[in-house]
């Protein structure tokens, strides 16, 4: 026992708005139905576990875990209730118990995406959880991304064994490497469709399958087979944050971009983990928090390892770029800028790139310059040139049927031919995003959508413009939900 609060659980217990003899009745309820009739709880226990810091035994943080997820809309995991333990001595942790030891990564995982089910399952769309910082990240996690996964990694706990505490694995069974191969192929089908239609759509499918690898990675596969299992969890589970993202759920998008990049280290994928965490910074940038992206950034680029090509590091560099021209750092962003470019063009294209980065094409480039140069003219005026000049090019590429990305390059162009006082040429391409924004579910085109508005201001009193705004205002949802963004969204 600590004997101290446990000032987690007492946060979200305050949140809740329960008594503590209505939570001992509700635990003691919840437990029953998930098969532990015998579970007495009464209030003396659970002043206990708040005011003393108690932990009490299995299988009551699990039961805890599902009841705060529903009374708040959110996941709610056992870690955020503070009875997970430290991990070994010498281990590096956050506050959010980071980074997780390789036999609970699993667990984790499978936790966190039951919950998420659980919430989709129950309409329940919550979004109240405060983003972790990009310092607070970072720091936990500087030294375990370097590091190589120990030895043993994979081998967790058995899931036959009644003392488990592994959730949700119905149905999850060791699998072979031709089920190996379909989880990969489906993972190419989600990433297309979430390019073409945005996340709304597909966001519980790849959560659902997700919840499956997780129970999938705790049986004994081959040292091969595991690693390709880890693989698949994290390009899935960066899917499932992309699409989190996309619609507005941001610390639920935050936990599975790190999940991403524990599972792409479990799998020896030190790139993929850094391309996971630059996720994480283009949330942030998205929610005008560009020097935590900075932070996030430092990690993804110096932790990714040598092996990284050289069109996954042009790929951060435009990241950090955003970043920058978010801060109103010019000089800076045209040095990353350079980078990225000279790095693009000096990928020779022997190495076939990952599956995740075959969607960093020569468009996806000119974009990103196009955005980090459009950003920057909010505190430069001068430079928007620079950003209609990469956003026409990356238009003139944009072929491949990612309807999401071509919307913010014409979302980019029309923001950029404002400020540049060109208001025809605006008008232009604000029409072509709004015709196609009706067939994608994307909350980031609508938090765009709302950046170019303000830029329209200026014309009010133009009949073009005006009718311009009212087409606008009649696309935006009335009541958008989650968090809304205060800067521009990455493509």
């Amino acid at each position: 026992m600590n004997k101290e609060p446990n000032s987690r659980l007492a946060d979200l217990f305050g949140m809740a708005g329960w008594s503590k003899g209505e939570l001992a009745r509700l635990v003691n309820r919840q437990a029953a139905a998930m098969g532990h009739p015998q579970l007495a709880t009464d209030t003396s226990r659970v002043r206990r576990w708040i005011d003393m810091g108690e932990a009490p035994r299995d299988p009551v943080p699990k039961v805890l875990a599902a009841l705060f997820t529903e009374r708040l809309g959110r996941v709610v995991t056992i870690e955020d209730l503070g009875f997970r333990k430290s991990g070994p001595s010498g281990d590096r942790q956050s506050d959010e118990g980071l980074p997780w030891a390789p036999e609970r990564m699993a667990e984790v995982l499978t936790e966190f995406t039951g919950m998420d089910l659980m919430l989709n399952r129950r309409g329940l769309v919550g979004a109240g959880a405060a983003l972790a910082a990009g310092s607070a990240l970072s720091g936990a996690l500087h030294d375990w991304l370097r590091a190589d996964p120990a030895p043993a990694a994979g081998t967790l706990h058995n899931p036959l064994d009644p003392d488990s505490t592994l959730l949700d694995r119905y149905e999850a069974a060791p699998v072979g490497g031709q089920e190996v191969e379909a989880l990969e192929q489906s993972v190419e089908v989600f990433r297309a469709w979430d390019a073409a239609r945005g996340g709304g759509l597909q966001r519980k499918a790849v959560v659902g399958q997700l919840n499956e690898v997780g129970g999938m990675l705790a049986y004994h596969h081959t040292p091969r087979l595991q690693q390709r299992l880890w693989g698949v969890a994290a390009n899935l589970a960066v899917l499932a944050g992309w699409m989190s993202h996309d619609v507005g759920l941001e610390p639920t998008a935050q936990k599975y971009f790190v999940i991403a990049a524990h599972a792409a280290r479990e799998g020896g994928d030190r790139p993929r983990a850094g391309e996971a965490l630059s996720r994480a910074a283009r949330q942030m940038v998205h929610l005008g928090r560009p020097d935590d992206a900075l932070d996030l950034m430092q990690l993804a680029r110096t932790g990714s390892g040598e092996e990284t090509l050289p069109r996954t590091r042009a790929m951060l560099c435009t990241v950090e770029a955003w970043a920058q021209a978010s801060m109103g750092r010019g000089q800076e962003m045209r040095r990353t800028l350079g980078q990225a470019e000279d790095l693009f063009a000096s990928d020779p294209g022997d190495v076939p790139p990952p599956s995740w980065m075959q969607t960093f094409k020569e468009e996806d480039l000119y974009g990103m310059q196009a955005l980090a140069y459009r950003t920057l003219a909010e505190h430069d005026p001068e430079v928007v040139g620079q950003a209609q000049h990469y956003a026409e090019k990356a238009l003139a590429l944009r072929l491949d049927g990612r309807q999401r990305s071509k919307i913010f390059d014409y979302l980019t162009m029309a923001s950029a031919c404002f400020l540049a006082d060109d208001p025809d040429q605006a008008d232009r391409y604000a029409r072509l995003a709004l015709l196609s924004m009706g067939q994608t579910s994307s909350h980031r085109t609508w938090d765009r959508l709302r950046e170019m508005y303000r830029l329209t201001g200026r014309y009010a009193g133009s009949s073009q413009i005006d009718e311009l705004r009212d087409e606008m205002q009649q696309s935006l949802p009335k009541a958008p939900r989650g968090v809304r963004a205060r800067g521009v969204s990455a493509v």
